[in-house]
């Protein structure tokens, strides 16, 4: 007989589902579709789960990062740091806010904004970092601001893969300006389609944020500045209040599925370190050198992956207008990185099958 496939997700709704189409029933019922008490309440039940005291619904992570930009007044004439190894819309928040993205290279093995390769990109003209929390792992944030102090330089945390993830303990997104945080379907939180949040200690900044989101208004009609139309809707908004009471748990579950691959992955095939134990797992990559041949073994074992991110900011034509330093440790993670499978309702024996599987493959050379 033969197995069934191992996706690498599945979004469908499952233990929450009763839950998720009463909140929608809620708001068809009510009539209020954008910017009503369903995105209220969900600023709130998130911002006490992110251990923040304020949260704004947006209407994308890009956006927030780009609405944290300009509510620190970042735009024409500023450069931003960000890493060269992640999802391209990190770079892209920048350019929408009119600032340059300069890029600098990972640490190779936490694969994270290096803070000496951040450091050195530092200019005159530069005004932030945006550290990624990529795959779930916190950066080296007190590394990080100890440079933004040294400079005089915001901090604006992209935490678009690490909702509820701590950075020696204490909640990402809530050190620097503000953090911004994606509801993609595919995060650990997800919406039924695109929404987003910025996070930040301090009123003031969530008040411009939640200003700029709605086209500058103070008040209806009344656009002190120019924003832009990003809102969570309340829909969006309803489906992510159903879910995050679950949040927690589904955390907990990715750490033990992530601890069981640790445990019983060839040593040929490193999965990327675990640097900080906030880490929520996101996504669970490993290294080949021989990874495209590996995920096409995978494939015919009928075990879905993906590769996150197949091509650094460096080389991507988008970006091309933007001199860019050498990234060595970003371009060599962008041809070796394999994400497998790991999710919520993924069982410990597909675990063990995606395992099984990776260690009938041609052994290659240790990474080192």
């Amino acid at each position: 007989m033969t197995s069934a496939a191992i996706p690498f997700l599945d979004l469908r709704p499952a233990a929450d589902a009763a839950d998720i189409a009463a909140a929608i029933d809620r708001v068809i019922a009510r009539g209020c579709f954008v910017l009503g008490p369903e995105v209220e309440a969900f600023e709130t039940e998130f911002a006490a789960a992110s251990g923040v005291a304020c949260a704004v619904g947006v209407g994308t992570g890009t956006d927030a990062l780009t609405l944290l930009l300009r509510a620190a007044d970042i735009g024409a004439g500023d450069e931003v740091i960000v890493p060269a190894l992640t999802a391209a819309f990190t770079g892209l928040a920048v350019l929408a806010a009119g600032a340059r993205p300069v890029f600098a290279d990972v640490d190779p093995d936490r694969l994270t904004l290096d803070p000496a390769a951040c450091a050195a990109a530092v200019t005159p003209r530069t005004r932030a970092i945006v550290p990624v929390h990529l795959y779930g792992q916190p950066a080296d944030l007190d590394s990080l601001l100890r440079v933004a102090q040294r400079h005089g330089l915001a901090v604006i945390e992209d935490c678009c893969q690490a909702h509820l993830a701590t950075c020696a303990g204490v909640p990402v997104g809530t050190r620097g300006f503000g953090g911004a945080f994606s509801f993609y379907p595919t995060k650990n939180l997800g919406a039924f389609g695109d929404g987003g949040a910025v996070v930040s200690n301090d009123p003031a900044v969530a008040a411009r944020v939640r200003r700029l989101r709605n086209g500058g208004q103070a008040e209806r009609y009344h656009h002190l500045e120019a924003g832009i139309n990003s809102r969570l809707d309340e829909i969006q908004a309803a489906v992510l209040r159903a879910r995050l009471p679950r949040l927690a748990e589904q955390t907990a579950r990715r750490r033990a599925l992530a601890a069981a691959y640790r445990d019983r992955l060839p040593p040929w095939l490193p999965p990327v370190p675990e640097r900080d134990a906030g880490h929520v797992y996101h996504l669970f990559p490993v290294r080949s050198p021989d990874r495209d041949r590996l995920q096409q073994h995978l494939r015919d074992a009928g075990i879905d992956t993906l590769i996150h991110y197949p091509v650094p900011l460096t080389a991507q034509p988008a970006f091309a207008p933007q001199a860019s330093a050498d990234c060595p440790a970003a371009a060599r993670a962008a041809h070796d990185l394999l994400s497998l499978p790991l999710h919520p309702r993924m069982t410990d024996a597909e675990v063990a099958r995606v395992v099984d599987a990776a260690r009938a493959f041609q052994k290659g050379p240790v990474l080192t």
